[in-house]
């Protein structure tokens, strides 16, 4: 396989996991287009180019310095110079994989976010509302992104010949899908019950023997479910505090996300929504691990590290 190829494969399996159609992806692709050609001759060449057929803006090629056959590829959930040198040391690893975003895919992340409006709106929070709340947490995540050094690992690439490319929320939303597949439509009562499903997912089980497994936030194992709402997996990152009451009011009792912040948690707790945080690693590993398990049936020799927890299912 061609880096271009396993980057294809990559955005293809996410399209194909979204949460949205892909008539409704196809949709947004079309209105960016649209925007694109009514820019002035010197916006176009700003403008990300990659973006008119790839939806994901944190996915993307960082650096070719050889397009070569990719025979062994190094992969981890952040990638820095440090795993840039450890590629370069290893010796025979013709790719390096980053799940988080680096570079412009960092920079531009907190476009992939407008997918959280249509993934609530799925869960009954009107569109309006989600959009309004979510509009506003965009703004803030692209203003922290903007002073911060994300070119490092990439410009570390560049200086030593290693070819790098990240895979953020395509692997998010294979992430997502294989959770719903697992959790959702199946009569789960009780935190307790939820909890165990997680468990006997392979990642998670690893994840509990390191210390970062499925934990409850918000809730008790003898706490109701009521609605199970996977809202907190994919779209870049968290969300707006502020839409927990709007979740609550639409229904949702209990949330499943990566990760929360102390004041996402607070609202939670003042809206009665139950929080199950399955873990950010292994969580991050499951979407990596199916795209991986792509590459590997192709002939593709698979390295982990930092942080990826690494389950074949080839």
């Amino acid at each position: 396989m061609k880096i271009q190829e396993i980057y294809d494969k990559a955005v293809l399996m996410g399209i194909d996991a979204d949460f949205r159609s892909n008539a409704r992806v196809e949709e947004l692709l079309k209105r960016k287009q649209k925007k694109f050609e009514k820019l002035s001759v010197e916006q176009k060449e700003e403008f990300d180019a990659e973006a008119l057929k790839n939806p994901y803006s944190d996915t993307r090629v960082l650096h070719i310095a050889e397009d070569q056959e990719i025979k062994k590829v190094l992969v981890g959930i952040d990638i820095d110079v440090a795993e840039i040198l450890l590629a370069k040391q290893l010796g025979d690893i013709d790719l390096v994989i980053s799940h988080h975003p680096l570079g412009r895919a960092l920079s531009d992340m907190h476009e992939v976010m407008e997918l959280q409006v249509d993934v609530l709106n799925q869960y009954g929070v009107p569109v309006t509302i989600a959009e309004g709340l979510m509009r506003e947490r965009i703004s803030e995540v692209s203003r922290g992104l903007n002073p911060r050094n994300n070119w490092r690992a990439i410009d570390a690439a560049k200086l030593l010949g290693v070819n790098l490319m990240c895979v953020h929320t395509a692997a998010d939303n294979v992430a997502a899908r294989f959770l719903r597949d697992h959790i959702e439509n199946k009569e789960i009562e009780l935190l307790g019950d939820l909890m165990d499903i997680l468990r006997k997912i392979e990642e998670y089980q690893r994840a509990i023997r390191m210390g970062v497994g499925p934990r409850l936030f918000v809730g008790s194992p003898e706490s109701r479910c009521g609605k199970i709402a996977l809202t907190e997996i994919t779209g870049g990152t968290e969300g707006s505090p502020k839409l927990l009451e709007k979740m609550a009011n639409a229904g949702i009792g209990t949330i499943v996300g990566m990760h929360t912040s102390e004041e996402h948690k607070k609202e939670a707790e003042a809206a009665h929504v139950n929080v199950v945080i399955a873990g950010h690693m292994p969580s991050d590993s499951i979407g990596m691990n199916i795209i991986l398990d792509e590459l590997e049936r192709g002939g593709v020799e698979i390295v982990s590290c930092s942080g990826m927890v690494r389950v074949s299912r080839a």
